[in-house]
């Protein structure tokens, strides 16, 4: 009897811990197996409270976003000819061996160090400007902001002539459906070599592999912005060479980003440095007739229904302390009104155009 007793614990015990095993495998499952799943929209039963002192911007900006719009040639045009004779224009706004000979100083924006073009560093710069001279016709700026969460956009982002996008923004693992796939310029913060790659200094070979999503892109590198950012993008650049990755590398000018800094102070921003959006958002107002914005959006809370939103698609890391982004939306709204570009903030619920 006392044996059958034992007998009778000891399947329990071996029950009970068959069970356990079974209950981490599927948390296990849950949680690794599919870690990149799109977090789903919340209903207005699950509404968070907005952020602090934003709630009357919201609605303001919510009410402006919904009368018409209509693109308003006149002002689109005016405001790309001053863009042009006042930021140096396009041929300028990108370091080629046509705009700084070996010999010449490069300035950098972020203070006032200098620094001589070698005929070493020459060599990696572009030989002329890479865009085209005609105009496009279309361009869409994709922003990393968590309005882009579900938004089913990927497709008419996709359709544009040229598309732009942020500092190495994840594509892949079910992200394509809402943020498209089609890449022509990405950039890239230095700072992402640092803090994700390890400044490039062990292995290199994840960084390579992370920009296959790009293909033949041309990647933008802020490499003279600041001088502690120097070293470690040309080792970016040099990385890519040696792992014969397509994508083409590029430096910006700081003589055109310090222009660009004082242009839209011009037009009434007060900000230390602009945005990677802004920049792009001037790049493509003298590249494109039709400039088009997506995932633009400073707030935690969407504008439709006020649910809660991370602050990139892909994360919920917040901006750094230079920039104001509320401060910088406010003037893309201005432009939208004006019929210069067009904000994307709604859903694109059937995909396409």
């Amino acid at each position: 009897m006392r044996g059958q007793l034992q007998k009778s614990r000891f399947s329990l015990v071996i029950t009970l811990l068959c069970l356990g095993s079974l209950l981490t495998s599927l948390i296990w499952y849950n949680y690794n197996v599919e870690p990149h799943r799109l977090p789903p929209k919340k209903n207005l039963s699950q509404l968070s409270k907005p952020c602090k002192d934003c709630t009357n911007f919201i609605h303001k900006a919510a009410e402006r976003y919904s009368l018409t719009w209509k693109k308003q040639e006149d002002n689109y045009q005016k405001l790309r000819s001053k863009l042009s004779s006042e930021c140096l224009g396009l041929d300028k706004a990108l370091i080629t061996q046509n705009n700084n000979p070996v010999g010449s100083e490069i300035v950098y924006d972020g203070g006032k160090k200098t620094l001589q073009v070698t005929p070493e560093l020459f060599s990696m710069f572009m030989k002329d400007q890479p865009f085209s001279n005609k105009t496009l016709d279309t361009c869409a700026v994709v922003g990393n902001g968590g309005i882009l969460i579900n938004s089913s956009c990927g497709e008419r982002i996709d359709s544009a002539q040229f598309v732009i996008r942020c500092n190495l923004a994840p594509l892949g693992n079910g992200y394509e459906k809402h943020v498209g796939i089609k890449t022509d310029f990405v950039t890239a913060n230095p700072s992402i070599f640092t803090n994700k790659y390890g400044a490039l200094n062990g292995r290199r070979r994840p960084f390579v592999e992370s920009l296959s999503s790009y293909g033949n892109s041309l990647l933008l590198i802020h490499a003279f912005s600041f001088s502690a950012y120097t070293a470690v993008s040309l080792r970016a650049f040099y990385t890519i060479k040696d792992f014969e990755s397509p994508i083409r590398p590029v430096f910006s000018n700081p003589e055109y980003l310090k222009s660009l800094i004082l242009f839209w102070r011009s037009q009434g921003l007060s900000e230390k440095r602009l945005s990677t959006g802004l920049i792009t958002t001037s790049l493509a107002l003298q590249l494109c007739n039709n400039v088009d914005l997506y995932g633009f959006w400073p707030f935690s809370n969407h504008p439709q229904d006020l649910h809660p939103l991370t602050n990139h698609y892909y994360d919920d890391i917040k901006p750094n302390k230079f920039h104001v982004m509320p401060a910088e939306f406010d003037l893309l709204m201005k432009l939208h009104s004006q019929g210069i570009l067009r904000l994307h903030l709604e859903d694109c619920p059937t995909g396409g155009k």
